[in-house]
């Protein structure tokens, strides 16, 4: 990494922090100035003073698991549901014709309004849960997928078939490389996409265990405002946490891709 682009990402995290500090300022102003009441918008200070204790809750730590368990269970079935079909399409210009009107019928139906369908289907449970944050999930790392083989250089592409090697070797040693820095993009999109879908259905199912069913009960409880903000700001450090750690992984594996080269040593 350069002198300039370290000092250059240093500004921009610094300029981050004050923005945050500013917001969460400004925040902390309202909910005691009077301004507005606190059963509505309590003092930020308050709110992550409760965020820290629910760290030590061990009921409330086993939900955040289950959310979690649900995050990955759906998020993994996407990406093999997703990859293996994103390249089957890719790499076979009929078979994306085929099902394209298929695809842009399904893909803009929001997965909470298959709540009701879901859940008559596989009962109240975590199952619920990783069927809708897998069909939410599956539309990035899909799409990401068929634009990676969009992009692979076709020159390598005729060197391979010049030396003999067949479709699926040309697939893998050729197409699937030049794939692999979007299909990971797609799927840390789509990791932000899964977080958000698993607290959602959560929420808006009202059964099992979870953030969200703790989101949801503080909601209707006396005063449950703070618990409820300490409950999103749990679900925002955890989308945060997820995020750079998988760009991390994308710029380690991915060093020479114009977005992260240079970011590492």
């Amino acid at each position: 990494m350069t002198a300039a682009l370290r000092r250059a990402r240093a500004r921009d995290r610094a300029l981050g922090g004050a923005g945050l500090i500013a917001a969460l300022a400004v925040c902390e102003a309202l909910g005691r100035s009077g301004l507005v009441r606190r059963t509505y918008l309590p003092p930020v200070s308050e709110v992550l003073v409760r965020a820290v204790r629910l760290g030590g809750d061990g009921a409330f730590l086993r939900g955040v698991g289950t959310t979690l368990e649900a995050w990955a269970a759906g998020l993994l079935l996407a990406c093999a549901v997703a990859i293996p079909l994103g390249l089957l399409l890719g790499s076979v210009p009929a078979a994306n014709e085929a099902v394209r009107v298929l695809i842009e019928l399904i893909r803009p139906v929001p997965s909470v309004a298959l709540i009701p369908l879901v859940s008559l289907l596989l009962g109240a449970g975590g199952a619920t849960t990783v069927a809708l944050v897998a069909f939410a999930c599956v539309w990035p790392v899909l799409f990401n997928t068929v634009h990676g083989l969009g992009e692979t250089d076709p020159l390598a592409e005729e060197t391979l078939r010049a030396f003999g090697f067949g479709r699926l070797s040309v697939l893998l040693r050729a197409a699937l490389p030049s794939a692999a820095p979007f299909i990971a993009a797609g799927v840390r999109i789509a990791a932000a996409t899964a977080l958000i879908l698993a607290v959602a259905t959560e929420i808006l199912a009202g059964f099992g265990e979870g953030l969200g069913i703790f989101i949801a009960q503080a909601s209707t409880a006396t005063d449950g405002t703070r618990d409820v903000l300490a409950g999103v700001v749990w679900a925002g450090l955890l989308g945060m946490l997820i995020n750079v750690l998988l760009l991390a992984a994308e710029r380690r594996l991915f060093p020479w891709t114009p977005e992260h080269r240079g970011s590492t040593v």
